[in-house]
């Protein structure tokens, strides 16, 4: 499995880079599907102008926009009323997936509702998540991030990879998401963690990490 977790995009061209890598062939010859979901999820980006924003490419957050041969919508909510045949092959055939922020645990949700989340480990695509379509792939995201509630209560995600992510560190939108603040999430969950600003990723890629940055961003070991 092949895992891009930015906290703001491909915003950079070390990121940039790290995407063609992952893909072993150019932007502009490989498909992408993008899923909008986790921004319903969240007051601040859904539903409505943002949504539309990121599916059209014209978001502050390059994903979409970067000259993909084609791209698609799949929206999470949509899909457990309708059959598996109809978009199982669709998300098997695709060269990458592009999976916006907002709620991580209205994305976890979805992402086990429609049942993507069983497929995610067996596709070829490379995924691309940004903040909290990248915290989603952690085993959970601390109570600092709980916004949306699911049913069952809890901060528990999809657990692809053993750690967690703080994103948008020290962004000048979110003056709460200072590295004092990160520090005291890390103390706080479970296993190891990243705290990374918009202009680092982490790449993933059959289990190996690699930190990708042009920015600052600080590693909490166990």
């Amino acid at each position: 499995m092949k895992l891009l977790l930015t906290s703001g995009g491909v915003i950079n061209p070390s990121i940039h880079e790290a995407l063609v890598d992952m893909l072993d062939k150019p932007i502009a010859e490989s498909t992408a599907l993008c899923i909008p979901t986790a921004m319903y999820g969240h007051p601040w980006v859904g539903p409505g102008i943002d949504a539309w924003e990121f599916i059209s490419g014209k978001s502050d957050n390059p994903m979409v926009e970067l000259g993909w041969k084609s791209v698609g919508v799949l929206e999470l909510t949509a899909l457990p009323s309708i059959d598996q045949e109809r978009w199982v092959p669709l998300v098997r055939e695709i060269d990458v997936l592009l999976v916006s922020g907002g709620d991580a645990l209205y994305l976890n949700h979805w992402m086990r509702k429609s049942g993507l989340a069983d497929l995610l480990p067996s596709l070829r695509a490379v995924y691309v998540g940004m903040s909290a379509g990248s915290m989603v792939m952690a085993p959970s995201i601390g109570d600092f991030f709980v916004g949306w509630t699911p049913p069952t209560g809890g901060d528990e995600a999809l657990g692809l990879v053993d750690f967690a992510l703080f994103p948008h560190l020290d962004h000048e939108m979110l003056p709460g998401n200072t590295l004092a603040a990160a520090e005291n999430w890390a103390a706080g969950m479970p296993g190891p963690a990243y705290a990374i600003d918009d202009q680092t990723a982490i790449k993933v890629v059959d289990g190996d990490v690699e930190v990708i940055s042009e920015g600052h961003w600080k590693h909490f070991a166990l």
